[in-house]
């Protein structure tokens, strides 16, 4: 490929509206092009790097048998409708009507689709068990599209579904597919990336785990001990609490607290510790705004999605009217009104002497003891883990929360799908069950960007050689020169004949706009034929990465980069 064909512009300037780097390179390197708000048309370059993750995927894919399918984009309502999810999933599926009336849906996953392909073709246990699986584009309509690639709304994923007979069989295949999920990470040059327990959200299912790439520019929260390996997605770590309990055993008093809203304020002016509080927050379901109040220490905050898995619906930050009952900024456990639904965090669990919101305007208790002034039924845990928290597996205070992209995620559905889909075998004595699935997903461009997000540097993306769009990048500086442009030819045409990715610019422009160029194309191996290196008899190969520089005479050059090219791919086997 020579690089003045290849359509797209690269620039110096970093654009404005991109707040993340990956963002940035990609749009100033000719990867990808604004369409509308999360959506993006990609280039070339791009298009080779997300093919290649493509195969890798594939490869570990049919290396645990799993079967490549298609499901549509456009699904009719009904199929939705029978899993129950047409109506539970919010705005972020698109719903429109077709030409004729029917309604419909954009994919944004496809357990539906999947269960409706097979759920003829699996009626004996014979069949089982099976994997299939699909790289296909999806529409997920968020609300808050970011960071380029990182997160849109039209998006290309790998998902894939297995069905089983048993938890156990089950059990034994999601172990293989968290091996290959390392191999695909590995093999697409991102080793680093680690794998921790998850909340399943609206998929489903009791166990899942995502595949975290660890930046500073991740949206998700992970918590990791330091001490034991433990890791865990914010939404799904427990917290786990030392024991707040004193020998105090002071009366119940209320006091008065005027215009003190807030537990900094509250604690403020009357001398007490947050974690000797007790915060209230609020919200309503969305179904009927009912309202639910979190009880939770005043130096925590709430898990909401704890909080949504509890309640098993949606909700949304409330607002307090004149008749609910409830006085904002003085909510307490004693009196509180019975028109809402009220949950306690296990950080309240054996607590003494707290201090508390009185539930009448411009009042506070204190001496609050929770088990003994009010009637608790159980405690939840409903708290966001904290940075030096204690670790839920070894009990030491080593918690460090991070921050990361999910590059992929896999999910232990169980019955969800086709219990509710009418999917059923029969077993060996003739009895009717419901398949047990497992989901698979990781998103191509997502990993891409990720990629770009790990390796690059000031000048552009340093792409791993398995991914890269091509393997070597030739400059001839000084094109005009006939024995330069003679050599570089030469060159280029050798390495292409034996099978090496080329990509080269004989472009008459300066050596600076050359240099340029190639790093925002971050392809791995650069070989320069100038006139000075030909003085010297030699082609000067570098890395990307800058790990080294040689120069190997003219016609050693071939078979120095056809190697270099092999040790680089064999880093990642």
């Amino acid at each position: 490929m020579k690089l003045e064909k290849l359509v797209g512009d690269r620039f110096k300037e970093r654009p404005s509206d991109c707040q993340i780097d990956s963002h940035a390179i990609m749009v100033r390197g000719g990867y990808i092009k604004y369409v509308a708000n999360g959506i993006f048309s990609s280039y070339m370059p791009l298009r080779r790097i997300t093919r290649k993750i493509e195969q890798i995927i594939r490869d570990e894919m049919d290396k645990i048998d799993g079967q490549e399918v298609q499901f549509p984009v456009a699904m009719p309502a009904s199929l939705w409708d029978e899993s129950g999810r047409y109506t539970s999933v919010g705005s972020e599926l698109l719903r429109f009507t077709d030409r004729n009336g029917a309604p419909m849906v954009l994919g944004m996953t496809h357990e539906e689709a999947a269960v409706q392909l097979v759920r003829e073709y699996g009626q004996s246990y014979t069949k089982y068990p099976f994997m299939i699986y699909q790289i296909q584009t999806k529409f997920r309509d968020e609300a808050r599209p970011r960071g380029g690639l990182i997160r849109v709304r039209e998006f290309t994923m790998k998902d894939a579904y297995s069905f089983h007979t048993s938890q156990e069989d089950l059990e034994e295949y999601y172990a293989k597919c968290h091996q290959a999920y390392e191999n695909v990470f590995r093999r697409a040059g991102v080793p680093e990336v680690i794998s921790v327990a998850s909340d399943s959200g609206m998929m489903g299912g009791s166990v899942s785990h995502e595949f975290m790439l660890l930046t500073p520019v991740g949206e998700d929260s992970i918590a990791i001990c330091e001490e034991c390996g433990y890791s865990a997605n914010m939404e799904a770590a427990e917290c786990i609490y030392d024991n707040i309990s004193t020998l105090e055993n002071t009366v119940l008093e209320k006091v008065y607290t005027p215009d003190k809203h807030t537990i900094e304020d509250v604690c403020e002016f009357l001398g007490a510790d947050p974690k000797k509080s007790v915060k209230a927050v609020v919200y309503q379901k969305n179904e009927d705004d009912a309202y639910v109040v979190v009880f939770i220490r005043g130096d925590l905050d709430v898990n909401e999605t704890k909080v949504r898995n509890y309640l098993g619906c949606e909700f949304h930050p409330a607002v307090i009217t004149e008749d609910s009952g409830l006085h904002a900024g003085f909510i307490g456990p004693v009196g509180i009104t019975d028109k809402c639904t009220v949950l306690y965090d296990k950080s309240l669990q054996g607590g003494t002497s707290l201090v508390c919101g009185a539930n009448e305007p411009d009042y506070h208790y204190r001496g609050f003891m929770p088990s003994r002034d009010v009637d608790i039924k159980e405690y939840g845990d409903f708290a966001k883990i904290t940075d030096g928290g204690i670790c839920p597996h070894c009990g030491k205070h080593s918690i460090k929360v991070s921050r990361g992209i999910e590059v992929g995620n896999i999910f232990q559905l169980g019955v969800k799908y086709t219990k509710t889909m009418g999917m059923t075998f029969l077993d060996a004595n003739g009895e009717s069950h419901n398949p047990i699935m497992g989901c698979y997903g990781i998103g191509v461009g997502r990993l891409a960007a990720s990629v770009c997000e790990a390796h690059h540097d000031d000048y552009g993306p340093i792409w791993p050689m398995p991914i890269a769009p091509w393997q070597v990048h030739i400059c001839a500086v000084r094109s005009d020169d006939e024995e330069v442009k003679t050599a570089a030819d030469t060159l280029y045409e050798t390495l292409e004949s034996k099978g090496a990715e080329v990509m080269y610019d004989d472009r008459k422009v300066s050596a600076g706009v050359m240099f340029s160029d190639a790093d925002l194309l971050g392809i791995p191996l650069r070989a320069v034929i100038s006139p000075r290196n030909l003085k010297e008899g030699c082609v000067e190969i570098t890395a990307r990465d800058k790990s080294f520089s040689v120069k190997v005479p003219v016609a050693d050059a071939v078979d120095e980069i056809l190697k270099l090219i092999d040790q680089m791919l064999e880093k990642y086997r």
